[in-house]
C-alpha cells in the first residue's frame, strides 16, 4: 500500500462518526432478550452477523436458546443510538453509553421494552 493511500484510510478512519448505543439479541422463539451496550455499534452488529454466518452462539448465555431453536431464531435488534460529540473523550462516551445502557436495563426489568 502506498503512502498516501494509507494516509488518507488513517484520515477517514480519525472523522468517521462514531455512533455506539443499546442493542439487544432477542430469540423470537420465546422472547428472551440479552441487553448490551457498545461504543461502537456497527461493530456490535458485525460481531452478530459474523456468528449467524458460521452458526456460533453469538453470546455465551444463549447456549440453550441456541440448542433448543437455532440461530436463525435470533435477531439483533438496535434499541437506542447514540452519537459521539466531536468534544467528548472516549471516556465520556463511553460513561454516557454505560448511562444509557442502565436506563434500558431498567426499562427492561420494569417490563416496559415492548
Amino acid at each position: 500500500m502506498d503512502t498516501a493511500k494509507r494516509k488518507d484510510l488513517m484520515n477517514h478512519y480519525r472523522n468517521r462518526t462514531v455512533i455506539g448505543g443499546v442493542y439487544c439479541i432477542l430469540c423470537n422463539e420465546n422472547q428472551r432478550r440479552w441487553i448490551r451496550s457498545t461504543t461502537y455499534l456497527k461493530g456490535a452488529q458485525n460481531r452478530f452477523e459474523f456468528a449467524v454466518s458460521i452458526k456460533s452462539v453469538p453470546e455465551p448465555a444463549m447456549r440453550k436458546e441456541f440448542d433448543d431453536y437455532g440461530i436463525t431464531s435470533f435477531s439483533f435488534v438496535v434499541l437506542e443510538e447514540l452519537k459521539k460529540m466531536e468534544t467528548q473523550s472516549e471516556q465520556e462516551f463511553a460513561d454516557d453509553i454505560h448511562t444509557l445502557y442502565e436506563i434500558w436495563l431498567e426499562k427492561y426489568e420494569n417490563g416496559d421494552l415492548d
